[in-house]
């Protein structure tokens, strides 16, 4: 059941998070040109109820994140989840990249501009400069990790039930507003990773090359940044 709650919580995640990025960017939206506050507010709320989600199905820890799930599996010197975690994550953000496509189906002939298409569906830096990009992602999830384990400490009350995912949700949001402006805070390889590979396969009308130059360091560095904070939680612990 681990794996159901991962795969729809994912997959509500991206609808929601994926949607309102759809919503701000493509033509003949009500939500047009909503600005980096909307798209940041909706993505906090998609992990929110992403989480509720994949719990209420049966995955207790809702990781909805390969990274989440590395850390975790750092800490506890367990690597069992990894691989089907992370395969339920990523087919997961594919059908709600997928369930994005359809309910903005007739938008896509209207929106001629390739890049916003593909930015719906992945991240792109604002300036391509592969080093600070790399700084960009590896901070972002480094923090995500730390932030997550400080909101479920004992020595901060240890939250839990829906208190805990809210501070997760507000986490996001932080992150979002402070760190985001540069890549597009993926911090997280199965959101960018399937939704990426459904603007390659669906048949959307103007969209242009899907980006794959770049596409290994929404989903390498994540990995990196979680694997090095959950290097220091277990040491300091």
């Amino acid at each position: 059941m681990e794996l159901v709650g991962e795969f729809f919580g994912t997959a509500v995640l991206i609808l929601l998070g994926d949607g309102v990025v759809a919503g701000v960017l493509l033509e003949k939206s009500k939500a047009k040109d909503g600005g980096w506050i909307t798209i940041t507010t909706a993505w906090a709320l998609a992990v929110c109820f992403g989480v509720l989600v994949a719990k209420a199905l049966g995955s207790p820890g809702a990781h909805l994140n390969p990274a989440v799930t590395l850390s975790v599996c750092i800490q506890s010197g367990d690597f069992s989840i990894f691989l089907p975690y992370s395969l339920a994550q990523i087919s997961g953000a594919a059908l709600g990249a997928f369930l994005v496509y359809l309910h903005y189906l007739p938008h896509w002939k209207e929106t001629k501009d390739p890049g916003k298409i593909l930015a719906v569906f992945s991240t792109e830096p604002a300036i391509k400069h592969t080093l600070s990009n790399v700084i960009s992602e590896g901070f972002g999830t480094f923090l995500l990790i730390l932030g997550i384990h400080a909101i479920f400490s004992p020595a901060n009350g240890g939250a839990n039930g829906i208190a805990g995912t809210g501070f997760v949700a507000l986490l996001v949001w932080a992150i979002g507003l402070s760190m985001g402006g540069t890549t597009g805070y993926a911090i997280n390889p199965a959101r960018d990773l399937g939704p990426r590979i459904i603007h390659s396969i669906v048949p959307i009308p103007n969209k242009g090359k899907s980006g794959w130059k770049y596409a290994w360091l929404p989903v390498v560095i994540p990995l990196v940044g979680a694997g090095l904070a959950a290097v220091v939680i277990k040491w300091t612990i």
